[in-house]
């Protein structure tokens, strides 16, 4: 760089980099790196419009003032106009409100409680149950039939259901009361999980499974997916071939549902469950169900090993644990959950 510069100032830029054998955009970039930077700060006079220090805390003060401490800079400066003073603009307010980091909701608003995630366990039948109320369309519109259904979580087992001609507390808490004892719940035995209708939150639903020595758990508000097992039980109902577009009276609801969770329940062979019926889980077959399948898979493998590539063919498993919502730090063992259909 140093013997560039000297024959630079003898024989002039050009010929002394096709001497040296240099670019000189190489020169140039490295004669810019020893050039000092500029200091970027310059000294300007303040705006003309900008507020005098005294007057920026005057803003800042009523701002946070008894008064206005949870009103918006918009109610603030139309009040302050209302009573014949103008302290500065609106967008100015909010500019010194981020300066002092409160650019945030100002107004005096409900905070809605915290709801907890529900995350529920079942390792068997009649520990978790699920239940809801879904409408099916009557003779004319603006008409309904109010279904309720309660589901065993474990095995999908429709263990209750009713249709009524309105939704109303007392149909349910009969249906539980009835459902119950058919099931022979003990107290401490069962949890029972529904989202947030009013008949799920009535205070005779409550009373009911505080007497029963049922616990009792709702899902979040807005969160559809808190009670899945019960939302696709509905779309079987619904996407079903002989579902009608609507029912003639409360009679034709019952005889349409009355062989639909026969079928259901003894006939459908669920996914999530290896595709078994809900009542072969639900009363407990599916270990003998399970032992015939492979019995079945080992002569079949005994028979032509060639078929399976040597590979010895196993039935899918019964899930041994069903969650709503399992933890996020469960591992992946733990976290087994059957598919909804």
């Amino acid at each position: 760089m140093a013997a560039a510069e000297t024959l630079e100032s003898q024989v002039g830029l050009k010929p002394a980099c096709e001497a040296l054998g240099l670019s000189r955009a190489t020169l140039y970039r490295r004669k810019a790196r020893q050039v000092e930077p500029q200091s970027n700060t310059c000294l300007h006079p303040p705006p003309p419009l900008k507020l005098a220090t005294q007057e920026h805390q005057t803003v800042v003060d009523l701002l946070h003032s008894a008064r206005f401490v949870d009103a918006s800079p918009h109610t603030v400066h139309a009040t302050l106009l209302d009573e014949g003073r103008y302290l500065c603009s609106v967008r100015t307010m909010y500019r010194i409100l981020a300066q002092q980091d409160e650019l945030r909701e100002r107004r005096n608003l409900c905070r809605h409680p915290h709801y907890a995630k529900p995350e529920l366990l079942a390792t068997a039948p009649n520990q978790l149950w699920s239940w809801d109320i879904t409408k099916l369309k009557g003779p004319a519109k603006w008409t309904y039939f109010y279904l309720y259904v309660i589901l065993d979580v474990f095995s999908r087992y429709v263990v209750g259901w009713m249709v009524a001609s309105r939704e109303s507390a007392t149909l349910a808490k009969k249906l539980i009361r009835e459902t119950c004892i058919k099931q022979a719940i003990m107290p401490a035995q069962l949890t029972l999980h529904a989202d947030r209708g009013s008949s799920m939150k009535s205070k005779a639903v409550a009373f009911l499974l505080a007497d029963l020595g049922v616990t009792k758990t709702h899902s979040r508000p807005h969160v559809s997916n808190d009670n899945p097992y019960s939302e696709a039980q509905f779309k079987t109902l619904k996407y079903r071939p002989e579902f009608p577009q609507r029912f003639g009276s409360l009679q034709d609801a019952r005889a349409f549902c009355r062989p639909f969770f026969h079928w259901y329940n003894t006939v459908h062979r669920h996914a999530g469950i290896a595709f078994m019926t809900p009542d072969d889980v639900h009363h407990g077959r599916a270990t003998q169900i399970l032992n015939i399948r492979s019995a079945a898979l080992d002569a079949a493998f005994a028979a032509h090993p060639e078929r399976f590539k040597a590979k010895r063919p196993v039935p899918q498993p019964l899930p041994q644990a069903v969650w709503i919502n399992p933890p996020a730090d469960e591992s992946s063992d733990q976290k087994e959950v059957a598919f909804l259909h």
